[in-house]
């Protein structure tokens, strides 16, 4: 039995048994044609067996089987798939930077090269990116009930199909010649409340195209996740100092006072030894003389309630922090507040007209999509400015921020009270009595920031495939489609008017250092709020024509040389609009804290052209040894050409062994909104930054000579000068086959990247200051008053790895089994962040603020059983442990917290499956997911606005739980 054949026989259910040589549809009956099939990664239409390409093939049936509910679940359970902010629990919450934009969304991340470097294709063709983004592709927009199958080349493919399928591809295939009517309910209902997932969906299908020539196919699908919050689940608990854990916002319900530059005293300002008024350097520790504190909560004093008499407040872990002169400060935990899996539902029809005549298939096909979500964290945090401090209106002009000279006045109910307790511990300030507070505050009362958001997506595609007249054994397949996706973002509850807000404050009728506040209080609140305003909105459009022939050119001695030709056109527009209201540019339609807001408008609609023509050729060497060239040319515009070849090649010295390797390059070309976003700049509001000019080392504040600073920009945003990202591919591998039950496979993989396109955060920008220093903005006295993080076409990466599957099946016991086991082992990821910096540290097993984290160890093992009308699965899912991240004071030594690990755990979960055949037309499957109900392992992550994280890691671990599933199919005929 040949080795392709056996491997499409040992197919088994889990996730990981798909893993080796891709498979075709079967052919016709032996009098007929023989049917060839074109594989996801090739153009080249083969008989079935011919072909052996990396390609993971997972049916319909598995997927229910495993309890997948969505496009996301599946791409999640892939040991292929990478580890970023790429599902709805990691891009849960505020998200800085690139994917402030993604709400709702979930992407796929094949080998860790990043959503926008993975293609997704729907029935072998593109689909519209994320309208709010224009670069990434929401796996949302699926019609996931109707897919039939779903083909994953885990390998480049820019030769084939052009940009962005460097980490690999994931094509979509929808069912074809259906006839009847299906439904399909399911439920996926965790055991503790919180993230239910409820869908239902109706196929119909009538028509056969081999007796009556014609097939229609319908599918409606709607399927609703409910929200999960960081409050539903113990696990999420960022208040652990023993473990290394501990919250850094001082913007706490109870507020904390703080000094603040400027001209305008503060209740903190004090007399320094030489005279001089000093508004930052806060006053002398009664405890310590040779300490300043600032960041005061009079909560913390002593004599105060405590910083835990308040839910959800702690102290302030200075120590952890290395900030030691906050040590009366409180901290509050944003993590139980948050929204740790966002609440979507989908809406998908699905609908194919396919004529068939003769041998050729005439078809038409129309997906529409509606995505609904509402993205929820936790409520604003308020902090006074200072009188340099600065805003931007849509239109570029800047003006000066509300929070600006921000201050709770002494005529505020809560002044006395406040400055009474402050005076007793510090009588230095005693004389300060009337200046106004600054501070830094969680509005309670402002409720949580929601955001909702709606995404459309369509597409319509007409082709046809067959024989070629005159030349019967080439094929030809020809199709014209447009897509679209259309996003739009409203803001939701705890958002308000910036200028009216600071006045309520300013003006004491709002008061920040209580938990209750008047009914004038609230009713005014109310009257300011931005609820229903208009965020903005993003539509992405394609349009593309595709033609490609295929069959033999001549005949060698070992057999037919193979190739196909192509040529592929589409055009891509893109247009982001900003805030749309007359009033847009006054300071008086500010709305504060906004994620994008309006500046980020794309001016006008943006538009490109591609045009392609790509060849590939299969040349049997010898009789066991076949090479395929592939080779394709990208014309740009903006950018010019990109030419992109790929060689592979597939040995089979003996029956039982199969050998393939492959080179080839690719490339990613900037998405519209990382060339042509405007600059945006926020204030930073986190804690004191340690300048890197004046404190090389960024670990101790208060060594000699360094200096922090707290009040400035942070601009991110496009760059027209942005070139495309090169890579470089390279693969080797081999199937066994040992006997006709057992297949195995081994496959090493290298991607190369140059120019990869990155926007550095804070951090990484001021711990390599010596190649950003041109990113940070000072003043005429050295202070900084900016950094740049737009992105940039930064230096190289390098990721390598091996992936390893075994499946094998066997009869035992009176019933049939059936076994997989699958692999990814990452060998090596580092990088460097400029051409001219040395190659970085391996980031395997470490962890890393944003981007993709490098997990060593992924697998999935399976096993299967099958008696009559019942069928058993059992599976495994694993994901190594890795270095956790350490807070600032425990890298220093300044502490080692008792309980403090410096690994992640692992995480393994088992689910399990019963399916039942034994009522006519009607298959049901329950299932356990995480059966032994195993939390996601603690980690010292922290929520720092790259994702949901908060003790945990949304980049690796499922927080829903033990859940249980139900699917109930029923054919009615």
């Amino acid at each position: 039995m040949k080795l392709n054949r056996l491997v499409g026989q040992l197919a088994v259910i889990g996730l990981a048994a798909h893993a080796g040589v891709a498979l075709a549809q079967s052919d016709g009956d032996g009098g007929k044609r023989l049917e060839r099939v074109e594989v996801t990664g090739s153009s080249i239409k083969r008989i079935r067996d011919e072909g052996a390409l990396p390609v993971q093939v997972i049916s319909r049936r598995d997927m229910e089987r495993a309890g997948i509910a969505s496009a996301e679940q599946l791409i999640m359970d892939l040991n292929i798939n990478g580890n970023g902010l790429d599902n709805l629990a990691g891009n849960a919450d505020v998200v800085d930077g690139a994917s402030r934009g993604n709400n709702g969304a979930s992407s796929a991340n094949l080998r860790g090269q990043g959503s926008n470097a993975t293609l997704i294709l729907l029935n072998g063709r593109r689909v519209a990116a994320h309208g709010l983004n224009g670069g990434t592709v929401d796996l949302n927009q699926i019609p996931f009930a109707a897919i039939e199958r779903v083909e994953i080349l885990k390998d480049g493919a820019s030769a084939i199909y052009g940009t962005d399928a460097i980490g690999g591809v994931i094509n979509f295939i929808l069912r074809q010649n259906y006839s009847g009517v299906t439904i399909n309910a399911l439920a996926d209902i965790p055991q503790e409340k919180g993230g239910e997932i409820y869908g239902v969906a109706v196929t119909a299908g009538f028509g056969n195209l081999e007796t009556q020539g014609f097939n229609f196919l319908t599918s409606l699908s709607v399927r609703d996740n409910k929200v999960l919050r960081g409050d539903q689940r113990d696990f999420v608990n960022t208040y652990q100092p023993d473990r290394g854990l501990a919250p850094d916002t001082r913007g706490t319900p109870i507020a904390t006072l703080f000094g603040v530059a400027g001209t305008r005293e503060n209740a903190l300002t004090v007399t320094m030894p030489n005279g001089t008024r000093n508004n930052t350097a806060g006053p002398v520790d009664f405890a310590n003389p040779a300490l300043r504190v600032n960041g005061i909560n009079v909560l913390d004093l002593p004599g105060g309630a405590g910083c835990s008499s308040v839910d959800g407040q702690s102290p302030y872990q200075e120590a952890l922090w290395a900030t030691a002169a906050s040590k009366y400060g409180c901290a509050w935990d944003t993590g139980r507040a948050a929204v740790i899996q966002q609440p979507i539902k989908n809406t998908n029809l699905v609908s194919r007209l396919t004529g068939q005549f003769g041998d050729h298939r005439v078809f038409g096909e129309a997906v529409l999509g509606r995505a609904e979500s509402t993205k929820s964290f936790s409520p604003n945090q308020i902090t006074s400015g200072t009188n340099t401090a600065n805003t931007a209106l849509p239109n570029g002009q800047s003006t000066p921020s509300p929070f600006r000279d921000l201050r709770y006045p002494s005529t505020g109910a809560g002044y006395t009270q406040v400055f009474d307790a402050l005076a007793r511990s510090f009588p230095e300030l005693a004389g300060n009595r009337g200046l106004g507070m600054a501070f830094r505050w969680r509005c309670m009362p402002c409720g949580n920031r929601e955001i909702d958001t709606v995404a459309d997506t369509a597409r319509v595609l007409i082709g046809a495939d067959g024989p070629l007249p005159f030349l019967t054994d080439w094929d030809y397949k020809v199709g014209f489609s447009r897509a679209q996706s259309k996003g739009s973002s409203t803001v939701g509850t705890g958002y308000h008017y910036w200028v009216p807000f600071a006045n309520l404050i300013n003006t004491g009728v709002l008061n920040p250092f209580s938990l209750t506040q008047t009914p004038e209080a609230m009713k005014a609140l109310d009257d300011i709020s931005a609820e229903g305003v208009t965020l903005y909105g993003g539509k992405f459009e394609m349009q593309q024509a595709d033609a490609t022939v295929t069959g033999p050119l001549f005949k060698l001695p070992a057999g037919q040389v193979m190739a196909a030709f192509g040529v592929d056109s589409r055009t891509e527009k893109y247009k982001f609009d900003g805030d749309q209201r007359p009033d847009a540019n006054t300071r008086e339609a500010l709305i504060f804290n906004v994620p994008f807001d309006n500046a980020l408008a794309t001016a006008g609609t943006l538009k490109r052209t591609i045009k392609a023509v790509y060849a590939e050729v299969a040349v049997p060497v010898m009789k066991d040894l076949e090479i395929t060239g592939a080779i394709r040319r990208d014309e740009y515009t903006g950018f010019g050409a990109s030419t992109n070849p790929k060689i592979s090649l597939r040995y089979n010295p003996i029956e039982q062994v199969l050998i393939r390797g492959a080179y080839s390059t690719g490339f990613r070309v900037p998405t519209f909104k990382q060339m042509f976003d405007p600059v945006t700049q926020s204030q930073f509001v986190g804690a004191d930054f340690t300048d890197p000019a004046t404190c090389p080392s960024r670990t101790v504040s208060t060594a000699p000579g360094c200096s922090s600073v707290r009040d400035f920009n942070v601009l991110f945003g496009g760059k027209s000068t942005l070139s495309p990202e090169e890579a470089k591919m390279y693969s080797a591998g081999v199937v066994f086959q040992p006997n006709k039950d057992l297949v195995a496979n081994l496959d090493w993989w290298s991607v190369e990247r140059t120019g990869t396109i990155y926007s550095f955060g804070l951090t990484t920008l001021a711990d390599n200051y010596q190649f950003f220093q041109g990113n940070f903005e000072r003043d005429s006295a050295g202070r900084i008053t900016a950094v740049d993080t737009r992105w940039v076409n930064a230096g190289e990466t390098i990721t390598k790895g091996l992936e390893f599957g075994l499946k094998g099946a066997f009869n035992a016991a009176g019933a049939a089994w059936t076994a997989g086991f699958d692999l990814s082992y990452l060998l090596d990821k580092k990088s460097r962040i400029v051409p001219s910096a040395p190659m970085g540290s391996s980031e395997v097993g470490r962890f890393t603020r944003s981007g993709d984290l490098g997990v060593r160890w992924k697998h999935t093992a399976s096993l299967t059983r099958t008696q009559g009308d019942w069928v058993l699965a059992v599976q495994n899912v694993y994901r190594t442990g890795y270095q956790d991240f350490v807070l600032p004071g425990v890298a220093n030594g300044t502490v080692k917290p008792s309980n403090w690990n410096p690994r992640v755990s692992a995480y393994s979960v088992i689910n399990t499956s019963v399916g039942y055949t034994g009522i006519k037309n009607m298959t049901i499957t329950a299932g356990v997911k995480n059966l032994l109900n195993v939390d996601p392992p603690f980690s010292v992550t922290y929520d720092t606005n790259t994702g949901a994280g908060s003790s945990w890691e949304p980049r690796v671990a499922d927080p829903r739980g033990r859940a249980y599933t139900l699917r109930v199919e029923y054919r009615m005929f």
